[in-house]
């Protein structure tokens, strides 16, 4: 096991190395110099469609659904685990390389929902079909076609072996030890691993949970995402929130903290310092900044592609505030509230690290606020579980030409397989195994971003021309 760890963190290393996150920063940089930083110029507006739906369009769910649905894919362990894990590898300076990467990210994720819409089609069923694997093949040619393949394959294998699985209910189980048996009173061998007993608990009720909605397909999930989605994320950013206004005075020796490691002032562990140090920030906090908010890994467009709408431009401005919501805000008061508490370098490990910052940031009794935590992962964890599962079952889709109801259904059978064992693997090697494929799905849906911002900003420049003019959303 140590070997085959090792030659998993060796990969990991490799594929999210220099190049990658240099594409991905360029592609997110590129995008909003084509789009004029939309972002900044319409993320009130996009904020008001969030919650605006056009009726009678064609499409299964609402704008708003999809977008619950994207951001209960997106807001899961990596806001609340991957932040820790993050600042513990590099350093508070991460926090900073995430929001730097969230900021151009949201361009990413503008043009990515613009093109679902854009390139969907309608399967014989008349559901609504897109994403990368669509927007390649149909908007580049059918030439691109091993492109779109590659693509469906890398997202089939990330939600079964890493961001959709494996991490998420590893969250859960490591979330509800802490909680409940942080000593690990209760225990027992299996395959030579110690396991408790709240670990098979937890683990048999969210695999339980995950196959009665998953079998009901879109709406089922989108449904069930719409309702708890927006509870939870209020719930969580006003725990973080009162952390931080309990702790206020410390708010500015944070920040500090915060910028000098990002750009190697402050050492992290290890005694790297200067140029190493940055780097290594840089790298943590653009992989699990990207791992938590997917912009550029192509998730986020499969559930736009769904949405009732006519304008693919107006999809990719609700598609972008999920990144806002998801490390803007999210990420942020998390990061926040570790390095208030200093809980980063106290040798703990990730959701430890985060339960340290609540026990400690929150005035509450320490058991009180680790239950609030537990609860917030728990939620976040399991909708992230539902909303890969469409995500990959979409992407398998493709890879076999069409929708197939029997081979959905055995894929969901082992996609709950995959839940039901994610326990019980070592945390580290699921953290590289889910940033494996996360950084292999990057790879052809910027490519093709890049190939396909002509018509992304043309198309941008039309929608505002007319959205000025008020002749959109009649």
């Amino acid at each position: 096991m140590k070997r085959f760890n090792e030659l998993i963190s060796s990969i990991d290393s490799y594929v999210w190395g220099v190049p990658l996150i240099a594409l991905i920063l360029i592609c997110g940089m590129f995008l909003s110099l084509r789009v004029g930083f939309v972002q900044v110029r319409k993320l009130g507006k996009a904020l008001k469609f969030m919650l605006k739906d056009e009726e009678g369009e064609s499409g299964e769910i609402s704008s708003f659904a999809a977008l619950c649905t994207a951001l209960s894919a997106t807001v899961g362990t990596g806001n609340i685990v991957g932040v820790a894990t993050a600042i513990t590898t590099g350093g508070p300076g991460a926090l900073f390389w995430m929001e730097v990467a969230a900021f151009f990210g949201m361009a990413t994720k503008y043009a990515e929902g613009l093109l679902a819409v854009k390139y969907r089609v309608a399967d014989s069923d008349g559901s609504m079909l897109g994403g990368p694997f669509y927007y390649i093949e149909n908007g580049l040619g059918k030439k691109w076609r091993p492109l779109a393949k590659a693509f469906a394959l890398f997202g089939v294998l990330a939600g079964l072996f890493g961001i959709g699985t494996i991490t998420q209910i590893n969250g859960i189980t490591s979330a509800a030890n802490n909680f409940f048996d942080p000593k690990g009173n209760w225990s027992f061998e299996l395959f030579g691993n110690k396991v408790t007993v709240v670990t098979v608990i937890a683990g048999l009720i969210v695999t339980v949970l995950a196959a009665l909605i998953i079998f009901g397909g879109i709406k089922s999930i989108s449904s069930v995402s719409q309702v708890v989605v927006p509870i939870m994320i209020v719930l969580y950013i006003g725990s973080c929130l009162l952390i931080v206004l309990t702790n206020i005075t410390s708010i500015p020796s944070a920040a500090a903290t915060i910028v000098k490691s990002a750009f190697g002032f402050k050492p992290v562990a290890g005694g790297a310092a200067g140029f190493s140090v940055m780097m290594l920030s840089m790298r943590s906090g653009i992989a699990r900044g990207i791992f938590s908010n997917e912009a550029g890994l192509g998730s986020a467009p499969i559930a736009a592609a769904a949405a009732r709408t006519k304008e693919p431009a107006r999809q990719g401005l609700v598609t972008m505030t999920g990144t806002f919501i998801d490390t803007i805000l999210v990420c942020t008061m998390t990061g926040l509230a570790i390095v208030m508490a200093g809980s980063y370098n106290k040798g703990l490990v990730g959701v430890a690290v985060t339960t340290d910052a609540f026990q400690n940031g929150l005035p509450f009794p320490a058991k009180v606020s680790a239950f609030i935590l537990m609860i917030c992962l728990a939620v976040f964890a399991f909708t992230t579980i539902l909303g890969w599962n469409y995500y990959s079952e979409r992407c398998l889709s493709y890879l076999i030409g069409g929708a197939d109801r029997r081979i959905s259904s055995a894929f969901n059978v082992i996609y709950i397989a995959a839940v039901f064992i994610g326990p019980y693997l070592t945390v580290q090697a699921v953290w590289n195994i889910a940033d494996i494929f996360n950084g292999l799905m990057a790879i052809p849906n910027v490519i093709a971003l890049l190939l396909l911002s002509g018509i992304v900003a043309e198309e941008t420049k039309t929608y505002l021309v007319r959205l000025k003019r008020g002749e959109t959303d009649r």
